[in-house]
Formats: C-alpha cells, sequence, structure tokens
C-alpha cells in the first residue's frame, strides 16, 4: 500500500466534507487519557547505511543459539540443518508464493506438497497425510476432533506427561464444541497405564499418547495401544518427534489411528519459537475426515504426471458446516523446509541425527548426576533426547547464572527442576563446558 501524504488543504477539505472543525472532533470518542499529548518521539530520520549499521549493532545484542552453548527443547530443537536448505527454500518461487489454488500455475508447489505427504507417510508408517497444519499443538487438538468426527464419542482422555502448551491449545480448540477433556495421571515421568485402564470405557472417542513426551521420557506405546484398542470404537492419536522415528518403532507398528507432531526438527531454525509446522497422518479409511488440504498426483490429458489439490474439505470449498477444519492454510515454507532436509539427510542422516542425539543426551545426563546435589528427576525411565534434572538451587537461578557464560541451561519445569535437551550438534567439549559451569553455579 503506498503512502498518501495529506496536505493542510486537504484535511480541511476532508472535514468539512464530514461536517467536522478539527482532528479533535474526530476523536472525541476516544477518552482523554489514551490520547497522545505530546506527539510522537521519533528520533531524527536516518540513511539506510546508518539504519542498516544501527540496526546491526542492536541484533549483535542478542545471545542467540547459533553463538550460544544452548540445551533449550520443550518441543523446539536446535537440529543441525543442512546450507542447502535455507538456499532453496529462499528461492522466489518458493519464497514468495502464495497458498496453491490453481493447478495449472502451481505443479512445483504442489509436487513438493506431495512429496512431503510421501515422506510423512514414510516416516510414521501410515497410508496417508495432509500438506500440514499450524503447528503441533493444532494437529492434536485437529486429531481430536476428527475422531469426534469418526466416532461420535465426545470424551478424549490427555496423558498428564503431554506437554502443557499442547494442553491449553487443545483446551481452547475444543471448547464450546461438547468436547469433554479428562486428565490421565503420570506415575514416574510417564502415562499411569493403571489409570488409564480405569477411565477407559465405550463413551471413549479418542487416547492421545506423545512419546516421547513432554519431560522426553518414552511411552509404553504397545501397551497403551492395547488398552485403547480394548475399547471397539476409540481411537489412539500419537503425537511423536519426527526425528525419533529414525531409531524407535513407527506409529503404524502399534497400531495408532492418527499420527501428529511438531515438525520443526525437520530442517526448520528455532526462530525464536516460531513459525513452526504440525504434521498430520492417518489411515486410509479416514481420509474423508482429515482436516486441512491435501495434494494428489495424478495425469493430465496427455498422460503426463500432474499434481492437484484433492480432498478439500475446507470451508473456502465447501459448506462451512460441512468442512472438516477451520484452518485455511498449510505452513508451505517451513514443509518445504522439511522436504529439502528430508531429502538431503535421507534414511541414514536421519538415523545418524537421531541415535547422535539419543547417545550425546546419555552422556550428558550420567556425568551431570555426578554434581553434588543433581538427580536424574525420573531415574528409572527410558529418555530418547531430553531429560529432567533435580536441581540444589532454584532451576531458574541455574538459568540465570548460565547464561552470562554463553550457555542456555535448559527450560524450567518446576522450582528445583532442569529440562535439558541434546541433540547431534553437541560436541563432547560443549557438554563437558556445560558439566563445569553447572558445577560451579550449583557449588558456589
Amino acid at each position: 500500500m503506498p503512502y498518501i501524504s495529506n496536505t493542510d488543504r486537504d484535511r480541511r477539505e476532508m472535514f468539512a466534507k464530514i461536517g467536522i472543525e478539527n482532528f479533535d472532533e474526530l476523536i472525541q470518542a476516544i477518552p482523554e487519557k489514551f490520547r497522545l499529548k505530546d506527539g510522537l518521539k521519533m528520533d531524527k530520520a536516518l540513511s539506510e547505511l546508518e539504519i542498516t549499521q544501527k540496526i546491526k549493532s542492536q541484533t549483535c545484542q542478542n545471545l542467540c543459539t547459533q553463538n550460544a552453548n544452548s540445551f533449550l527443547g520443550a518441543g523446539v530443537y536446535d537440529h543441525f540443518i543442512p546450507a542447502a536448505v535455507d538456499f532453496i527454500v529462499s528461492r522466489p518461487e518458493f519464497f514468495t508464493a502464495y497458498t496453491p489454488y490453481q493447478a495449472e500455475v502451481s505443479q512445483g508447489t504442489l509436487q513438493f506438497i506431495y512429496e512431503y505427504q510421501s515422506m510423512i507417510c514414510e516416516l510414521t508408517g501410515m497410508e496417508i497425510a495432509n500438506a500440514s497444519m499450524y503447528d503441533g499443538a493444532s494437529a492434536v487438538a485437529e486429531a481430536i476432533l476428527m475422531a469426534v468426527r469418526k466416532n461420535r464419542l465426545n470424551k478424549a482422555l490427555l496423558p498428564g506427561s503431554l506437554h502443557p502448551e499442547f494442553f491449553k491449545v487443545i483446551k481452547a480448540y475444543t471448547e464450546g464444541v461438547g468436547v469433554e477433556l479428562l486428565q490421565v495421571p503420570c506415575r514416574d515421568g510417564v502415562m499411569d497405564l493403571d489409570k488409564l485402564a480405569e477411565m477407559l470405557d465405550d463413551s471413549v472417542g479418542s487416547v492421545v499418547l506423545q512419546t516421547p513426551n513432554f519431560f522426553g521420557n518414552l511411552e509404553d506405546s504397545h501397551k497403551v495401544s492395547e488398552l485403547v484398542h480394548s475399547q471397539a470404537k476409540c481411537l489412539l492419536i500419537a503425537c511423536v518427534d519426527p526425528i525419533s522415528l529414525a531409531i524407535l518403532n513407527a506409529p503404524s507398528e502399534y497400531n495408532a489411528d492418527i499420527v501428529v507432531g511438531e515438525g520443526q526438527a525437520l530442517g526448520n531454525s528455532m526462530y525464536m519459537g516460531g513459525p513452526l509446522f504440525g504434521f498430520f497422518a492417518t489411515k486410509l479409511d479416514m481420509s474423508r475426515q482429515m482436516p486441512g488440504r491435501i495434494v494428489g498426483g495424478t495425469l493430465d490429458k496427455t498422460g503426463a504426471r500432474a499434481y492437484a489439490l484433492t480432498l478439500q474439505a475446507r470451508e473456502q470449498h465447501i459448506r462451512r458446516a460441512k468442512a472438516t477444519s477451520n484452518i485455511c492454510s498449510n505452513q508451505s515454507l517451513c514443509t518445504l523446509a522439511a522436504t529439502v532436509y528430508m531429502s538431503l539427510m535421507g534414511r541414514e542422516g536421519l538415523r545418524e541425527a537421531a541415535l547422535m542425539s539419543t547417545q550425546h543426551a546419555h552422556y550428558l545426563a550420567a556425568e551431570i548426576t555426578k554434581i553434588k546435589g543433581i538427580q536424574m528427576r525420573y531415574p528409572d525411565a527410558d529418555f530418547f533426547k531430553e531429560f529432567v534434572i533435580k536441581t540444589p538451587i532454584p532451576a531458574d537461578k541455574i538459568i540465570d547464572k548460565m547464561l552470562p557464560r554463553g550457555i542456555y541451561a535448559g527450560v524450567v519445569v518446576a522450582e528445583n527442576e532442569l529440562m535439558v535437551a541434546v541433540t547431534e550438534k553437541k560436541t563432547k567439549a560443549a557438554m563437558d563446558e556445560y558439566i563445569a559451569a553447572m558445577q560451579e553455579v550449583t557449588n558456589a
């Protein structure tokens, strides 16, 4: 939108047209206390060179994860991203493209979405995937609503080990639509299976299983699936870390009905917490209940391979009351990054990233618990790349003391509990630096 400069004469003409004398009359509805009295206190105008230098100097004051020794996690992770990922997604035909409504001019975009869907199916073992969701949290919420559409049962069980921010999003999504949310308690850092068995009956439509869960611990997915499917209509919604699927059971192996998760770890930077993207996959017989859009492959009239949006059960294509979701768009640029990342890494690369993350996390956990006063919060639980420690001083004080050393210590879980995430990027030297710093700040 161009900048339009109004002169005093222009303003007088507009005032006369609407029947007022001055600007103050125009804003009479705004209480006096909220009106700007002294004008905008703006700096003097700067040249492009000067403003660039100013922004760069302020940016350099940030301690980003590229410059710090970061052990942040809790849903957003610092995995290695090949340089080619950013180069490809920055190409203008991808970077500036809008949603692909017109297949005849969007074949490139539709093709990479199709490839992305295929790769998600490979990772999860499921039969069909959509073009992505807004983020992992909204994907879980949409899965619960999809289960309601499928079996007409309005009760959902959520584990106490579910990411707390996911729980908030799910609650917001399901308020006012008659979905009852019940929480299954935790025991030793994982879902209490005895409580799950007690809570399951023929009124429960879905059970959410997050593994690795919020604490980084691995749930007994096969046992959970067995309990869930003891009820004929109940659906199992698996929320998973996509990197973990390179070394752990695919959700299809424990008969998950719907598979969702946060996809940021697949080639997307931490971005200070966003943008993110959620992936969503399911069994083929539930394809018409899926939210969002799905890209399908076909042949054009000449017999050449072609791609088109299909199963568009969205409010922009059909009657709103019949739409499966009010999510209008997939996160195309983020899923493109994921597609390029998975293509470059391949099966072996993803497996190596998962194995190294696990090995590094277990090394750090073993060494850090040798420090006086530090213990594993869940010593009997298996974990993937993230774990919770009990600390001798408040966790937020540890974080504050580690920052001046250029270290992000982790995420506070409780007053004396700190969650630490480790990826394949962490060298032994980086982890040993963390251990030494933790020794100093906790026993000073």
